[in-house]
């Protein structure tokens, strides 16, 4: 059975950090694009930022470069979102995706999903 699960997520205020996490199970972690996406209201879910599990390759959103990073540890299965200065417009729900080979920038694109984890931040 696949399952990714995110935590981490809460209210901070604007300026704060967060670390959100994403343990995977039930498929083969390597050879993977893990991504992170995010849902705000009214809003289509986009690509906040994605690494590949096998080179470590990176990608970003540009409103989220230089504050958000993705990592991700192959002996646990799970992926990371380490976010600093955030902002109120980060406030959405984010979501973990996988999927085989390179990074998409498409939510459809992406085979697996988790449930998400909110982020609110206040100003």
């Amino acid at each position: 059975q696949v399952q990714l699960v995110e935590s981490g997520g809460a209210s901070v205020q604007a300026g704060g950090s967060l670390r959100l996490s994403c343990a995977s199970s039930g498929f083969t972690f390597s050879g993977r694009c893990m991504a992170w996406f995010r849902q705000a209201a009214g809003n289509e879910r986009e690509r906040v930022a994605g690494i590949l599990t096998g080179g470590g390759n990176t990608v970003y959103a540009d409103s989220v470069k230089g504050r958000f990073t993705i990592s991700r540890d192959n002996a646990k299965n799970t992926v990371y979102l380490q976010m600093s200065s955030l902002k109120p417009e980060d406030t959405a729900m984010y979501y973990c995706a996988a999927k085989s080979s390179w990074c998409s920038v498409a939510a459809r694109d992406f085979t697996y999903w988790g449930q998400g984890t909110q982020v609110t931040v206040s100003s």
